[in-house]
């Protein structure tokens, strides 16, 4: 079941780059909400979408805007969120950036911790990856996703001129997340901020809430978390930037050298990959009226039989002249036996077939056709654009444009998620049975 937070809970402290205080609260969110920041300081107090659409900029942390509306380093919060098992909060903050804390996400944990979980009535949504996803940038970051049962994350970290090669792998659990991850401070490299320090810049950083390396040197207030902390830091970073594609999701995350940008530019390709996937389940919408014509009527109305019936019901009819039918195709059918073992396609004549079938339910239904037959003349124009596999649903849309006499004409096409797989203009008669 999804989970939300059981009561609010407040954060107060320095924001990184203006040094000034910024509180922050966590707050409760309906089932579906996802992630949200509000801006309360401003007009109108705006929400902005956890969402890689909403990316700004990536340089050095992750920035989300809607229009002139921005909050900075949103990674930690994030990433503390989804590591925990939230799945709907409302951030709130009274500043352009949530506080800095110790430069990891354990201020978060303990803020969710503090407020609590409470579980919510819709099942959790899980998209479970089953092919891999993978990127490379042009400065040697990469990123690969591959299938698996759980959610884990393996790192890699690169410092400049290979300095502290680091390697962190784990699975991301509330348990595991809380003592492996979460405590792990942010770090820099003293030649990247030393410009910024120069410019009166990162007003809030110091050694309390960041790591610093200079040369070989490693300076910081605290001796070092964990030998691989840098990684770590990279694993906390990269979990928060992917929770912008929308979805969570199993499968083991494999980053080399990663980085804001290479991240938000994983979430992109997880939010590309999840639609290309959602659109294989058709947007069926059936009409509710007279227009539906289930398989017993379409009996009534042709003389086909079983295996070649190629309809299975007419969803709706936007004239006496045109209307829409669809094959809902599984494993089971016939052609699919033979054409081809190992690569199973639906035949392009059956297809062909299909659309002469939902054009003959539009001849049959008119009164003095009753208890006639059609039969092809020709078929014109055909095209076949892509093949039709197990687990598509056929939509047959058939037009007549004209009918004399006995002979009549119609343009067809079939659909399978909203692509058009195959189209033919038609020609046939009507004859006595």
């Amino acid at each position: 079941m999804e989970h939300t937070l059981a009561s609010e809970a407040t954060l107060e402290g320095t924001s990184l780059h203006t040094g000034e205080k910024v509180t922050l609260t966590l707050k409760p969110a309906p089932e579906g909400h996802g992630f949200k920041f509000r801006r309360v300081d401003l007009p109108d107090k705006p929400f902005i979408d956890a969402c890689v659409s909403k990316v700004q900029t990536v340089e050095r942390a992750t920035t989300l805007a809607e229009g002139s509306v921005r909050v900075h380093t949103v990674e930690h919060v994030l990433s503390a969120l989804v590591g925990m098992g939230v799945d709907n909060a409302l951030v709130e903050m009274d500043s352009n950036e949530p506080p800095i804390g110790d430069g990891s996400s354990r201020p978060y944990v303990e803020l969710i911790k503090k407020a609590g979980l409470e579980e919510q009535s819709t099942p959790r949504k899980i998209w479970e990856i089953r092919e891999p996803i993978h990127l490379e940038t042009g400065d040697g970051s990469l990123i690969t996703i591959v299938p698996d049962k759980q959610f884990r994350v393996s790192v890699t970290n690169v410092g400049k001129d290979g300095r502290f090669v680091q390697y962190f792998s784990t699975v991301v659990t509330p348990e595991l997340y809380e003592e492996e991850v979460a405590p792990a401070r942010t770090f820099t490299f003293y030649e990247d901020i030393k410009p910024l320090l120069d410019k009166g810049l990162i007003k809030g950083g110091s050694l309390e809430n960041a790591v610093v390396v200079r040369g070989e040197e490693i300076m910081s207030k605290e001796p070092m978390r964990f030998d691989n902390e840098f990684a770590r830091h990279k694993a906390l970073d990269l979990i928060g930037d992917l929770m912008l594609s929308g979805r969570k999701f199993t499968g083991h995350v494999i980053a080399v050298k990663p980085g804001h940008g290479p991240n938000t530019e994983a979430a992109k390709a997880l939010r590309k990959n999840y639609a290309a996937m959602r659109a294989m389940v058709p947007p069926v919408e059936l009409p509710q009226a007279e227009a539906v014509l289930d398989i017993t009527e379409i009996l009534k109305i042709l003389p086909h039989r079983y295996p070649f019936l190629l309809i299975d019901r007419v969803t709706g009819f936007s004239s006496e002249m045109k209307c829409t039918a669809i094959k809902n195709l599984t494993m089971n059918e016939d052609f699919f036996q033979g054409h081809f073992p190992g690569h199973p396609v639906m035949p392009g004549v059956l297809q062909l077939e299909a659309m002469a079938q939902t054009a003959s339910i539009l001849i049959m239904r008119m009164p003095d056709n009753a208890s006639k037959i059609g039969y092809f003349l020709s078929a014109d124009k055909v095209k076949f654009r892509k093949p039709v596999v197990p687990g598509d649903t056929l939509f047959i849309d058939a037009e007549i444009l004209s009918f004399r006499r006995t002979i009549g004409t119609a343009v067809a096409s079939c659909t399978v998620n909203g692509q058009v797989v195959s189209s033919a203009e038609l020609k046939f008669a009507i004859v006595d049975a």
